[in-house]
């Protein structure tokens, strides 16, 4: 069912043209720890391509994928074919007018072919891969001698050149580079075969490995401050830009802030690669959502890039995860780049090619950081106030998940409201499979006095679950207050863990901050930058990056934390330079002047 618009109080109806992270879709509940009652819904390792004239996104655990035209509505679609123990991390390709699909595995596993996938019909392209050439198999990982690889290929990656040569990379590990090869796919062999349809034309050869010595984002550990245990390496993925090859990688773990994405660059499919010294490409450490590996890259019907990542809330398992995107793209000079400025506000899907710098960014502002937060009923150990906290892992429970139930935010003081994302959390739900009771029903509504209510949208019909749901108002509205009107979720209770709003309050914006410095640490993979508290300012975006016009990292702060961050997540032997923006409830300041964090330092 597609994304349900908001309703004004007149009843009209518009599609919303507007989305923001974690990606509202109907995440599946996990099986994997249900003989020990956890239950959560998840989704991770998103693979996103365009086969046709539509957009497909394929995730761990989830039994089936999803499908959208626009990249906004998205669609669940249940496939007739599936493997029985579900993907993980899977691998997609669109190759000789079909798209195939690869799950991660340790031992020899099916790769499965569609021409049709938005109505669900896929076949079995080859039942049984064949043994990636020198790995022991899963039985014997634990005898493993030198010159043998690891049983795979797990976390996969396929990739067709210009040529139409096919490319397989792959691996996860903490111990094991990332690997590649070429495959022969087989294309001109009979619709229904003898179970070789697939072959690898050269042997597994390393392509990278991490070094985090050298490089501080690769460091393990919340903020990259764990400097003992062994960073992941994972998350494969390759593209082609003019004559240059783009291997993707993930670092350095699922379950921290600071999950990435880096790049080395190559002038062929298996290599030799370069390390940029520009990475990460992607990272997100600061706001509601953060981590952004994992993913894929991939250019929408205008020819805009885009690269979906994987966002960690752990608030029940390790790997409890959700899924962004965000705009991404090349410079003139081959500089790839990922942007997560203000990744987890609305932004504005584009129906035409972007220029280069233009922004995606709505300018509608965060309206409910630490307002204060009411509910009809609560568990004590769970109050409404966790639901303007920005934490995904914390949360509000009603004492009953019966219809009725309200949770209230008070904005301070009369805003234009446009849009608003509610944030369920799985406590105690008890659901491990899917179901069709499962789905999310609510209706919003807006008081200017708290006395007289309007509503805002009604989703008491909708048809789907929507554990982050995001809801574009078809009016913008002038209210104070903003009221969630429980009907119906498909878990055992009733849990909130961030109603956020968004828009704009009446004033001027904010001043910009005073960068005071900026500088090396001893160990040059740190920085300890300072900047001056600006009055009313809800947050910050610290921005770094090799020159003035090119800042694409950002770490958000909230103006309640320190103004002086120390950043882990550069490069030894790299200039830089860094620069500071306020913001608030009436939008971003100017930046700061930049200043440098030369390399020597």
């Amino acid at each position: 069912m597609a994304l349900l618009a908001a309703t004004t109080a007149t009843g009209a109806m518009a599609a919303p043209q507007t989305w923001t992270n974690p990606l509202d879709i109907d995440y599946r509940y996990n099986f994997e720890q249900m003989n020990e009652g956890i239950s959560y819904r998840t989704g991770a390792d998103p693979a996103m391509v365009r086969y046709g004239d539509a957009y497909y996104l394929f995730m761990t655990m989830a039994d089936g994928y999803w499908h959208s035209s626009d990249l906004v509505h998205w669609d669940f679609v249940k496939p007739d074919h599936w493997p029985f123990d579900s993907e993980v991390a899977p691998a997609t390709l669109v190759a000789d007018g079909k798209l195939f699909l690869m799950q991660s595995a340790t031992d020899p596993r099916p790769l499965m072919v569609s021409t049709d996938p938005a109505h669900g019909r896929w076949q079995f392209w080859t039942r049984l891969l064949p043994p990636v050439p020198g790995a022991v198999s899963s039985a014997g990982e634990w005898a493993i001698k030198p010159g043998e690889l690891p049983p795979g290929p797990w976390d996969p990656a396929l990739f067709q050149d210009d040529d139409g040569k096919v490319y397989l990379y792959w691996d996860s590990s903490n111990v094991y580079p990332l690997y590649g090869a070429q495959l022969d796919m087989k294309f001109a062999e009979a619709p229904e075969g003898d179970g070789k349809r697939l072959a690898f034309l050269t042997r597994p050869q390393p392509l990278l490995q991490l070094d985090p010595a050298e490089h501080g984002w690769e460091r393990f550990g919340q903020d990259h401050t764990d400097n003992v245990t062994k960073p992941f390496l994972e998350g494969a993925w390759m593209n082609r830009h003019g004559n240059r090859y783009y291997l993707q990688y993930a670092a350095p773990g699922t379950e921290y802030n600071v999950y990435g994405t880096g790049v080395v660059v190559g002038d062929a499919p298996l290599g030799p690669f370069h390390y940029a010294p520009y990475n990460p490409i992607g990272e997100k450490p600061g706001g509601f959502v953060t981590g952004v590996g994992h993913g894929s890259t991939f250019e929408d019907a205008h020819g805009n890039v885009w690269n979906t990542g994987t966002s960690w809330i752990g608030a029940n398992w390790t790997f409890e995860r959700r899924i962004g995107l965000y705009p991404s793209g090349f410079h003139t000079d081959g500089q790839m780049w990922i942007d997560t400025r203000f990744g987890d506000f609305p932004h504005r899907m584009p129906d035409h090619a972007l220029k280069e710098g233009e922004d995606t960014f709505t300018g509608w502002m965060l309206l409910s950081y630490h307002k204060k937060a009411t509910a009809s009923s609560s568990l004590p150990d769970h109050p409404a106030s966790t639901t303007t906290d920005e934490n995904p892992r914390t949360f509000w429970v009603a004492a009953s998940n019966t219809a009725g139930q309200t949770l209230t935010v008070d904005l301070g003081g009369e805003r234009t409201v446009r849009a608003v994302q509610v944030n369920f959390a799985d406590y105690r739900s008890g659901r491990f499979g899917d179901a069709p009771d499962i789905v999310t029903q609510f209706v919003l509504e807006g008081s200017r006095d708290g006395a007289h209510w309007s509503t805002l949208a009604d989703l008491s019909h909708e048809t789907r679950d929507r554990a982050n749901a995001y809801v574009e108002l078809d009016q913008a509205a002038r209210v104070r207050y903003v009221r969630y009107v429980h009907k119906h979720v498909g878990a055992r209770t009733l849990a909130i863990s961030d109603l956020r709003v968004f828009g704009n309050a009446d004033g001027a914006l904010p001043a910009a901050p005073t960068l005071v410095s900026a500088k090396r640490m001893s160990d040059t993979r740190d920085a300890e930058i300072v900047w001056t508290p600006v009055p009313g300012a809800v947050g910050y975006n610290v921005r770094w990056g090799l020159a003035a016009d090119r800042l694409h990292s950002t770490y958000q702060r909230f103006a309640d934390q320190p103004t002086r961050l120390l950043l882990h997540s550069l490069n030894k032997g790299v200039d830089y330079v860094v620069a500071v923006e306020a913001f608030d409830e009436h939008g971003v300041s100017v930046l700061s002047a930049v200043k440098s964090l030369p390399a020597g330092e």
